[in-house]
C-alpha cells in the first residue's frame, strides 16, 4: 500500500495505523518518488493527497492510472464537488475528506479491495476460460468475466478499476434492472459512502468510455431519466 501524503504528522500517523492493522505501507512525500516506487514494485492500493508540492496529486493520478488496476482513493482538504469529480475523472476510485477517522479510512480500503482476484497490474493477453456474461456482440464480442474479474472485448482485455468492477458487476448481474444512484452506491461502497451519490455519474462515464466502444456497441448502458441506469446486453 502506497501512502502518497506531504504531512509528515498526518502521513507517519496514517502508516502506523495501517501497519497495525496487518498493511505493509510504502511511503512518500513526492509525486515522483512515488512513482518509481509503483514501477519498480507496483501496489496494491494507494492513497494519495491532491495538494502536493511539485507535480500534484491530480497529475499523480493520470500518470499512474494508464498502468495499474489498483484501486486509488483521495484523502483531501479539498472538498468541492469539483475537486472531488475532477478527481473522480483522473483516475481515482474514491475520496475521503479532511478530516477524517483512520477507521473510515480503513473501511474504504476493505470496500475497494473487496473483489475476486483483484489484479494489481493490468492482465496480459492470452487464452480465457469459457463463461462469463456476454454484454455486447455488435462489435466483437464483449464478454464480463465476474469470477476471473475481467473485461475482455475480442483478444482485448479492457482494465477494470475495482469501483468500475463492482459497478459493472452490479448492473449485469441484473441486466435490464432500472438500478438507482443509491442502489449502485450501496453496492460499490458496502462499508458506507458520505458523499453526493452523484459521484455516481462520473463512475459510469468511466466506464461507458469502455463498454461502448464505437457507435455500434452505444446503448450498453442506458441512462433512466429521474431513476438511474439500466444495462441491456446487446
Amino acid at each position: 500500500m502506497l501512502i502518497l501524503e506531504d504531512d509528515y504528522g498526518l502521513r507517519t500517523s496514517l502508516r502506523l495505523f495501517l501497519e497495525q492493522e496487518g498493511y505493509t505501507v510504502g511511503e512518500a512525500d513526492d509525486a515522483e518518488v512515488a512513482l518509481e516506487m509503483d514501477a519498480a514494485e507496483p501496489f496494491d492500493v494507494m492513497l494519495v493527497d491532491l495538494m502536493l508540492g511539485g507535480i500534484d496529486g491530480f497529475t499523480f493520478i493520470r500518470s499512474v492510472r494508464p498502468r495499474t488496476t489498483a484501486p486509488i482513493i483521495v484523502i483531501s482538504a479539498r472538498d468541492g464537488a469539483r475537486d472531488v469529480v475532477a478527481a473522480l475523472e483522473s483516475g481515482a476510485d474514491d475520496y475521503v475528506r479532511k478530516p477524517f477517522d483512520v477507521a473510515e479510512v480503513r473501511a474504504r480500503i476493505k470496500a475497494a479491495l473487496r473483489r475476486p482476484d483483484y489484479p494489481t497490474q493490468p492482465a496480459a493477453a492470452g487464452p480465457r476460460p469459457a463463461g462469463g456474461i456476454v454484454l455486447d456482440s455488435t462489435s466483437g464480442p464483449l464478454v464480463f468475466d465476474p469470477d476471473g474479474a475481467t473485461l475482455r472485448r475480442g483478444e482485448e482485455d479492457l482494465h477494470l478499476t475495482s469501483t468500475e468492477f463492482k459497478l459493472l458487476l452490479a448492473l449485469a448481474t441484473s441486466p435490464g434492472r432500472v438500478m438507482t444512484r443509491e442502489n449502485l452506491v450501496n453496492q460499490m461502497w458496502p462499508e458506507g459512502h458520505h458523499g453526493d451519490v452523484r459521484v455516481v455519474d462520473v463512475h459510469v462515464s468511466r466506464l461507458r468510455n469502455k463498454v461502448e466502444d464505437g457507435p455500434a456497441a452505444r446503448g450498453v448502458i442506458s441512462t433512466v431519466r429521474g431513476l438511474g441506469y439500466r444495462l441491456d446486453p446487446r
